[in-house]
Order: structure tokens, then sequence, then C-alpha cells
């Protein structure tokens, strides 16, 4: 028996299958993420316990072998010498660190930047992060002894080993994605100690049995192996079997993410252009690049969190949640409305931290279910424009998987494939990413010869989405329309 543990940005699951991909039983806790304004937070001890007891309740009586992890990226966590967190870890979405990030770029040069790491400069990630706690909180980063992710921070808590795999460390912007080790040059520039990091390793690396506290406190076996994963995204797309060019997976979890691979060496300087990075894949010589949106689930949350007690209490009633009882009371006729997703900013092609979202549209005839609709459509359109911003790089797409929670919706994913033109094909597991860690625990134990072995047991393709040119033509009609809001907004200052 295989576990796989995927930790979000408000909530973690866990998964735990037999070696034939029968899944043997599911968990998921959901926890509080702290944004106020600018700022946004998580705790890395909340974060430890949810894991434990999602791990505790999946695996309870089961003969488990092996636990693989994966996570959300560029949050760092800061352990003092006790391994005890010195502060909250800082989400993606913070603003804190660009100045700093400014200051790397006058340093260094935004292109020898991105050659090096793979990454286009930006606030959002760790190195910057880092810089700023060094900075502005130096009592507490004196204390500081290691600095993870979240995924390798749970490796560390479950085996006692420091180590974090390449793409995961690609999201730090302190990383040779080529070199496949952490940039000597970005980290004197940014005046960080490279031994407070991890060493780095491929993806799906043994980092040894489960400490023996925890496997008691757990019920588990003390031979249990504990594997280091990989960067969300990648596990998504090996947990939807995305194998060459052209296949991608369109991941829908707090960001909306599509993930497309290269058999090859890409053009990066015409991905980052519109700010794709580059980050390295399981497949030997392989690469993946991120085209994403900082609110794709989130903005359901947000609607639902903010406008949604009485629906779901009603959903409750009829025994689903608020997002099952939604997506029932919605038709298939495009709300008419216009929504710029730029929630918590805009990610890519534009990385505008400062960017604001919009609603246009409204009139005293909207309904709450014309809103949340277009909620889906905003996401959508942001999707399309990065899809073509892709193409111009040369990148092309012609398959879509769909995961993440996002994928439950069968509004919204026949919504993307009118909207995209693209066919659209489901999993048998919505959740691919704690799939993606279980082929890499199973590849590292013995378990599966290979990837591909892994993938051939464990993928199962569900139900296919085809566009409509008539819905097609339709969106097509507001997506025209929705180019030009971000240029509009910014125009006037919001």
């Amino acid at each position: 028996m295989i576990a796989g543990i995927d930790v979000g940005t408000t909530g973690c699951k866990c998964t735990v299958c037999d070696v034939d991909g029968t899944i043997l039983a599911e968990c998921y806790d959901e926890y509080f993420t702290d944004v106020q304004g600018s700022y946004g937070s998580l705790q890395p001890e909340v974060v430890w316990h949810s894991v434990k007891k999602v791990l505790a309740s999946a695996a309870k009586g089961l003969p488990l072998q092996a636990i693989g992890i994966t996570s959300f990226g560029e949050a760092p966590v800061l352990l003092d010498e006790d391994d005890r967190p010195v502060m909250p870890s800082i989400l993606y979405t913070d603003t804190r660190g660009q100045a700093e990030c400014e200051e790397l770029v006058e340093k260094i040069g935004a292109n020898r930047i991105a050659q090096l790491t793979g990454t286009a400069p930006h606030s959002m990630y760790s190195i910057c992060k880092l810089m700023w706690v060094f900075r502005n909180q130096p009592e507490l980063s004196k204390k500081v002894s290691k600095i993870f992710l979240f995924a390798d921070y749970i490796v560390y808590m479950l085996s006692g080993v420091a180590q974090m795999d390449y793409s995961l460390a690609a999201r730090t912007m302190a990383f040779d994605v080529y070199k496949r080790d952490w940039c000597d040059e970005i980290l004197e520039q940014a005046g960080i100690e490279k031994s407070k990091f991890p060493p780095t390793v491929p993806s799906g690396t043994k980092a040894g049995v489960i400490r023996k506290s925890v496997a008691e406190e757990l019920g588990l076996s003390p031979e249990v192996m504990v594997v280091t994963g990989c960067h969300d995204q990648v596990a998504a797309s090996l947990g939807t079997g995305i194998m060459k060019d052209g296949m991608a997976v369109d991941g829908t979890g707090t960001v909306e993410c599509i993930t497309s691979m290269f058999s090859r060496k890409p053009d990066t300087a015409k991905l980052q252009k519109s700010n794709y990075a580059v980050v390295p894949y399981v497949l030997p010589d392989s690469y993946v690049c991120y085209a994403f949106s900082f609110t794709g689930g989130a903005l359901l949350k947000w609607f639902r969190d903010q406008f949604g007690l009485l629906e779901t209490i009603v959903a409750k009633q009829c025994g689903m949640n608020f997002y099952e009882h939604m997506n029932q009371k919605l038709g298939d006729v495009p709300s008419g409305l216009l929504v710029l997703p730029y929630f918590a900013g805009a990610a890519t092609p534009y990385m505008d931290i400062d960017a604001k979202g919009a609603i246009l549209g409204l009139s005293l005839d909207t309904t709450a279910e014309e809103i949340y609709r277009a909620l889906m459509e905003g996401v959508t359109y942001e999707m399309l424009l990065n899809l073509e911003r892709l193409q111009e790089a040369g990148v092309y797409i012609n398959e879509l998987r769909a995961t993440g929670g996002g994928a439950t919706s069968e509004v919204w994913l026949q919504m993307k494939a009118d909207i995209l033109n693209c066919k659209i094909i489901t999993l048998g597991n919505a959740q691919s990413g704690t799939l993606g860690c279980i082929m890499l625990a199973g590849v590292a134990c013995g378990l599966y010869e290979n990837i591909q072995q892994a993938q051939k047991k464990l993928v199962k393709l569900g139900k296919e989405y085809y566009p409509r040119s008539e819905q097609h033509e339709i969106y097509m009609h507001y997506y025209n329309v929705y180019k030009k809001i971000y240029a509009a907004t910014k125009s006037i200052g919001i």
C-alpha cells in the first residue's frame, strides 16, 4: 500500500491505494490561511498537524509501505535548531519581497536570473521573501537553522532527513535548473547562506524510514519509507499521464494552472517574455512550464465564504457541498458578465501582483448564479489568454487532462472545452497530485520498474469533453472584450 500526500494552501489531502491503482482510502482536511490585505501567511505547525490527521485517517488499518509528498511552492518554512518554525510561512501572493526582487535584478540582471533559474524575476519566489525576512526581522532570522518549502518540511518532519527535489527547488528563484543545484551567484547576492538549504535531489528520491515517534503516534509501521515527491503541478502532470509534447494538465485547485511538457530544452527566451517558468520534469532531460492564475478555485471559495451562507445551509440539507449545489443550479448559457480574476493579483502572462479584479456587466437583474458562473468563465478566459501566449512561444497544446477539485464540475469542464476550443479529458481520480506522489514512491521502493509502468497501472482516463462551435463563437465575443479589461483598469489606476 502506498500513500500520497498533497499539501495545498488551504488544505491537505491523502490518498492510499494498492499497487494496481485501487483507491483504498482518501481523506481531506481544510485549514486556515491568514490573508490580510496584501499579506498572506500559513502556519507550518497547522499544516503538520493536518498532514498527520489525514495520514492517520487514510492509512488506518492498512499495511502502508511508502509515503510520497507533494506541495505548492514558493512559501518558505524557517526552522530553528530545535526544528520549530520561527515565524508563519509567507505565501506566494504576499507582496513582501518586491523591493528585494528589484535589488536582485539590479545586481544580477533580469536576463541573467532567467537564464540561471528558468524563471523571470518576481517577488513571489522564495528568495525574495527570505531576503525580506532577513532584512526586516533580524532577531527572528538569527534563529533560522533550516530553510524548507512545504513538501520537504513534511518529509523532514516524517523522516528526519532534509532534502528538496529539483522541481520544488526551481520555485525558489535560487536554483540553477540546468546544473540542478543551488545557484551560488544568486545566494551570494541575496545574502542567504547555502548551508541553510537542504541538498537537492531528483523527484522521487527516498528520504528514509518514518521516525519511530511519528509512526507510533499515527499507528504506522516503523518501516514505512518516506519519499520526496515534487512540486504539486509536476505531481499533477505525472498523475494524469503527461508523457509527451502536446499534452498538458489543467489543474484547478486554489490556483488554476496549465502545465505543458517539453521533451527537449525549451526556448526559454520566448517563454520568459510572458513570464513562463521552466521547471525540471520527472522524465530524463524533460521540462515543464506553468501558465497559471493566482485564483482558480479560490474565486469560488471567496464567493462561498462571502455570499453563500444560505446556499451552504441548503446544500447541506440536500446532502451536498456548496459547489455541488451551485453546479446543479447553473444552466448552459454564458453569464453575459465579464470577470477579471485578479483578486490576488495577476499571474502569467503579466505577473502583476498589484493588479485588481473586476466584475463587469452587472444589473439589478443579475443573479447570484450568473455571478458564480462568470467567475468560472473569467478564470477560463485567462487560461485562453495564456494558451495564445504559449503558442506565440512555439508551444502548442492539443489535449488537456483535467484534475483538481475543479475537475469534479461538469459545468466548468464543458465550459473550458467550449472556451479553449480543446478536448478535455478527466481522470478516474480527480486528485492526481496524490496519485503522482504514489507513482514516485512506488518506483522508489521497487513496487514499479519505472514511471511508465506506474502510469499504466494507476492512470485511468474518464469522461471526455469536446468543444461546441456555437458556444465557442458566443464565448469569443465576450473574450475579445475580456482581453481589453486589464489594460483599461491599469489606465485608470485600478
